[in-house]
């Protein structure tokens, strides 16, 4: 029997309830979740998963963002989210990143829910 290993920290059995919670504490300040909601401090996030960087209707990204040429996928989103200035040094967003690697899983698995 073959054996794998998930190397991935979004891969666990995540929880997006939890990381609806999570959101609304860390994120909904600057971001807005719902289709057509308006930008806020940062771009709206619905539909963020798979999407381009730099992409959200109506929101004037940083240069360093507009040049990143990122897709939203989990393992980018995972980087990005442990510190999103490493990931993309110049970036607007100041939020320094999640310390607990299972909030962050949560979050993006409530991110992927937004479609």
């Amino acid at each position: 029997m073959a054996g794998f290993v998930i190397t991935s920290q979004a891969a666990r059995a995540a929880d997006a309830t939890n990381g609806q919670a999570v959101f609304m504490d860390n994120c909904a300040v600057c971001h807005s979740f719902e289709r057509g909601a308006p930008n806020k401090i940062g771009p709206n996030l619905f539909g963020v998963v798979g999407r381009k960087s730099a992409t959200a209707p109506g929101y004037m990204y940083s240069a360093a963002m507009m040049n990143a040429n990122l897709t939203w996928d989990m393992p980018t989103l995972e980087i990005y989210l442990m510190g999103p200035q490493k990931k993309v040094p110049g970036t607007k967003m100041g939020f320094p990143g999640f310390s607990d690697p299972s909030e962050e899983a949560d979050v993006i698995a409530f991110l992927t829910t937004l479609k």
